[in-house]
């Protein structure tokens, strides 16, 4: 039996570049263990800083030393002169975090390519990345949220009369402390948790600098709990995980600095919260109509037993100490076996 061909599609021109490449890595190696081996070959394809598609021993060499390739002057013609083994992958497993890579940029480009991929289309990848308009849709499906607010960099960026009308409604609306947050960025990039009207200010105006849409969110004393989702039109919801940490919120830092932040997985909570909230994992994943694979996050406050949802990522680290992958580890699913039935998935969608 003839072996599947995988693009596996990494790097991108996000800031999670060399994370996408630690999760390519790590796919990489499951799709060389036990029965996968068999199954497919391995077409790695690597999408450089500055946009340029790279694949063959380069791809490979960024792969295995999970090193980025420095950015180099590029011909606006090369972004659009893709390798020649595109022509041979007939079934892509996208890894491609952030902007230009979870958005439905390159989903969309892959559709046009008219290969099966892993993940969400167009649809629930553009919701998925956009906070505001990812809420829009979790309120229209009755999904519990925490109150929040969108704003434009146009609002921020106004003549000096509106934008402290504008800090003076939010501040009534929300009270502090509120988080503002770049509506299409991930990774915790871009986001303040503020307590004043000065910091406030400082927040939206560095907020503004990276997204022209902005989402302030309360503060709400809760646990930071994840649950996995994979399918397509069925999909099941994992373990629940908890994430705690030593730092004042879960920022960029604190997500990437080790031993700044613990997992437990399964999390310690009564069995009816468990089911509670991987049915709104479900829900979740169904609103935005993603596909695949979906991490979704919740804040539970103890005291009143509230479950609000935070948010759907739909493509999350994929690396062997990833929460999604580790999610279903304690499910009962391996990383090479949730790999292989990823790209069943795509086969199937």
């Amino acid at each position: 039996m003839a072996k599947i061909r995988v693009g596996l599609l990494f790097g991108g021109r996000s800031g999670e570049h060399e994370v996408s490449i630690n999760s390519a890595q790590a796919i990489a190696q499951a799709l060389q263990t036990g029965d996968n081996s068999n199954k497919y070959d391995i077409i790695p394809v690597y999408i450089q800083k500055n946009g340029v598609w790279i694949a063959g021993d380069t791809a490979n060499q960024v792969l295995e030393s999970k090193t980025p390739l420095p950015p180099e002057d590029t011909n606006p013609s090369q972004l659009w002169q893709f390798p020649s083994q595109l022509q041979d992958v007939e079934v892509w497993f996208p890894v491609l975090h952030g902007p230009n890579g979870e958005d439905g940029t390159i989903q969309g480009l892959l559709t046009l390519m008219q290969v099966p991929f892993v993940g969400s289309g167009v649809l629930g990848s553009a919701v998925g990345m956009d906070k505001i308009a990812m809420k829009m849709a979790f309120a229209q499906a009755g999904l519990p949220q925490v109150k929040y607010q969108a704003v434009e960099r146009s609002q921020i960026w106004s003549n000096p009369c509106i934008f402290p009308k504008l800090c003076d409604d939010i501040e009534a609306a929300l009270g502090y402390p509120c988080f503002v947050k770049p509506a299409n960025l991930g990774s915790s990039v871009g986001i303040a948790k503020v307590r004043s009207h000065s910091e406030l200010e400082a927040a939206l105006d560095s907020a503004a600098s990276y997204d022209r849409r902005i989402v302030i969110e309360a503060g709400v004393n809760a646990r930071e709990l994840e649950c996995a989702v994979l399918g397509n039109d069925n999909p099941k919801a994992s373990v629940v995980g908890e994430i705690t940490f030593d730092s004042d919120f879960y920022d960029y830092e604190t997500k990437y600095t080790e031993g700044r932040s613990q997992v437990h997985i399964p999390a310690n909570l009564p069995e009816k919260i468990v089911a509670q909230i991987q049915e709104m994992a479900v829900q979740a994943f169904k609103t935005v109509d993603a596909a695949g694979l979906s991490r979704v996050d919740f804040f539970y406050v103890q005291e009143t037993e509230a479950i609000y949802i935070n948010e759907i990522n739909t493509l999350p680290g994929f690396t062997k100490f990833s929460m999604y992958p580790q999610l279903w580890q304690a499910t009962g699913i391996s990383f090479e076996e949730l790999v292989d039935q990823l790209l069943q998935l795509a086969l199937e969608k």
